[in-house]
């Protein structure tokens, strides 16, 4: 029997020849396109001989993969039935994948309370929790994206200005329009990545407090990575306040600029729910639950900084 990594690599094959690229199969394990190559060089490694070949058409099998492409795609279908059996037998558990800085600073800080009032709720989220990852599609999806037909909306996030508390303090004590001047600007690419975002050189075009390389700094593929720069007073950051508003509560970080500074993200986060799933009690309670509290946070961006330009 193929072990567990040979069983992801074959996972990760199927899916690229599926889709026929691995952009699109890393999409829908929620991984990067960088893991999805990884688990399948290391299956060619450990064959000894490739098995896709990536051109401008897409991603096709070898010559060898072409004599087991259909039972590779047979077995994962076989497999996707079972995973579907066995998923009521295994009633309170969630298994939700989605962007790591969604999950770490807006869902985790909110999830404690939803355990409280259903205590034998089991959790893997993006592959690690309560409970080991398992074959087939998760109860649920969160996506940055444009709607689609089979999502429900959660909220669009405001972009703006952040620092530290001690950083704040420094600009605000220097002339107004250069007020950023020399201060190092930390680039998220999460936003611009995906789609909907503005970054560092459209701010300053519109609001300005700097003359000079508003490109140039550190770049950042994930806000928790950024945040930690923050926190030790080197830069600033664009970030979306529906995920930093509890640290900007506690102090922890602060806005340096107006509020009403900042521009909505045309992208928003979305759900798409597992239809299967919501046949059992568990996953539909918390469907309810996460978009009650997505309702409470667009009340609460609509409160600080009015109504987005989508929703």
């Amino acid at each position: 029997m193929p072990s567990v990594s040979h069983l992801r690599a074959l996972q990760a094959l199927e899916l690229a020849i599926r889709t026929g690229s691995l952009k699109d199969a890393a999409s829908e394990l929620s991984i990067t396109p960088a893991a999805i190559g990884q688990r399948i060089r290391a299956l060619e490694d450990y064959l000894g001989y490739d098995l896709l070949v990536r051109g401008r058409s897409g991603t096709r099998p070898t010559a060898e993969l072409e004599a087991a492409l259909a039972h590779l795609t047979a077995g994962f279908r076989e497999l996707d039935t079972v995973a579907r059996i066995l998923d009521f037998q295994r009633v309170n558990e969630i298994h939700i994948t989605t962007d790591s800085d969604w999950a770490e600073l807006w869902l985790k800080p909110r999830l404690e309370a939803f355990r409280r009032d259903n205590p034998n709720t089991l959790f893997c989220i993006n592959g690690v929790g309560d409970v080991p990852m398992r074959l087939g599609h998760a109860d649920f999806e969160i996506r940055f994206a444009e709607p689609a037909a089979d999502c429900e909306l959660l909220f669009h996030d405001y972009l703006l200005p952040v620092g530290s508390p001690t950083n704040t303090r420094r600009v605000a004590a220097l002339p107004k329009d250069t007020m950023l001047e020399g201060f190092p600007l930390l680039h998220l690419d999460n936003y611009r990545d995906k789609g909907g975002g503005i970054g560092w050189p459209e701010w300053i075009a519109r609001f300005g407090y700097r003359k000079t390389a508003p490109g140039l700094g550190i770049r950042y593929r994930q806000v928790v990575h950024a945040l930690e720069a923050v926190y030790a007073d080197s830069g600033f950051i664009l970030c979306g306040l529906a995920l930093i508003a509890p640290m900007l509560e506690r102090n922890r970080l602060s806005t340096p600029f107006p509020l009403e500074q900042g521009a909505w993200t045309s992208h928003a986060y979305h759900l798409v729910s597992n239809r299967e799933a919501l046949r059992r009690e568990q996953p539909e309670r918390f469907r309810l639950w996460l978009l009650e509290q997505a309702a409470a946070t667009r009340a609460e961006l609509r409160e600080r900084v009015g109504a987005p330009v989508a929703s």
